[in-house]
């Protein structure tokens, strides 16, 4: 079991940001949380995206090929699609991050079997991974990486309700360990984060946790643990999931968290991924928009993230 305190928390994001690529210097690429950051390497220039898409009963869509997409970067088709496939084989790399403070305990229980079940349905051996986390005011890592659900449960049942709600720096530190862990080949990286959505003890900011999920390739999905829709916690979940193209869950009784849980999984098996080079692509950190159609079918919704910033990095590694 793994126990980090907050100014540890603080000191490796330091040590993180020292060793990471440099991003923009213009004052506006964090100043809206809405504007996802994408960091290109400077000769590829490459996108990747992940998308899902739905009828209009909200039924996933698991057939469609490349010609049934229009694609628009910046308003115009991309130079080229370097390829597109359907995600629903690909490895997942599932980091379950669970608010243990103060104003979860009555639910607590539940949360954790819901969890556990979610696991056991998702996670193939020797293919899918996943680790646990819980925090109020420190991180606390109780299963590391692993396709076990029988240490991952035990992981879920060793964690404790604890006091103040440090939220943001949580799911800063999960975004980082799936960046840095991951193995190299194709995963599908995702946080799945636990909490009412309030924070009283971070030092990161919800800004700061949009770009850090957006460079480390992480789409996150929120379930709100509390049952009242009033205050700032409920939109903090939302922004979070909608901008690193996760989604949202807002159960209105105790049982809807299983049934997050449920299309959380369904929806992890029905995206298609689609990489391709911008056309007219130039480092000049600017807001770049996407747009993704179904021109031969109408009443069709893709949704996916919704743009990007390029900037220049020094490799790779951050793509």
């Amino acid at each position: 079991m793994t126990f980090l305190t907050l100014a540890q928390v603080v000191f490796l994001s330091v040590l993180w940001m020292q060793s990471a690529p440099n991003v923009s210097s213009n004052p506006q690429a964090s100043a809206n949380p809405d504007e996802s950051l994408l960091t290109l390497h400077s000769a590829v220039s490459e996108v990747h995206l992940v998308f899902t898409v739905t009828d209009k009963n909200g039924n996933y869509l698991r057939s469609l090929t490349q010609s049934d997409f229009e694609i628009l970067d910046d308003l115009k088709p991309p130079e080229k699609i370097l390829s597109f496939r359907s995600e629903t084989d690909l490895p997942l790399q599932v980091g379950l991050v669970i608010d243990i403070s103060q104003s979860v305990r009555e639910r607590f229980t539940f949360e954790q079997e819901s969890a556990i079940a979610f696991l056991n349905q998702t996670l193939r051996p020797k293919y899918d991974q996943a680790f646990v986390m819980g925090f109020d005011m420190t991180v606390k890592v109780t299963q590391d990486f692993t396709d076990d659900t029988e240490r991952l449960a035990a992981g879920i049942h060793r964690l404790q309700p604890g006091t103040l709600t440090a939220m943001y720096d949580a799911v800063y530190y999960a975004c980082n360990k799936l960046r840095r862990e991951s193995p190299n080949t194709p995963v599908r990286r995702v946080l799945i984060l636990l909490s009412d959505g309030y924070d009283n003890a971070s030092s990161a900011t919800r800004e700061r946790v949009i770009e850090t999920a957006q460079r480390a390739g992480v789409s996150v999905y929120t379930i709100r643990t509390s049952l009242t829709a009033s205050g700032r916690g409920p939109k903090n979940l939302e922004i979070i999931a909608d901008k690193t193209g996760g989604r949202s869950y807002v159960p209105t009784e105790i049982t809807g968290v299983a049934n997050a849980f449920t299309a959380i999984q369904t929806e992890l098996r029905s995206q298609y991924a689609v990489s391709y080079k911008p056309a007219a692509f130039k480092l000049d950190g600017r807001y770049r928009t996407i747009q993704i159609r179904t021109p031969k079918q109408k009443g069709l919704r893709t949704r996916s993230r919704r743009g990007y910033r390029t900037t220049r990095i020094a490799d790779g590694s951050d793509r």
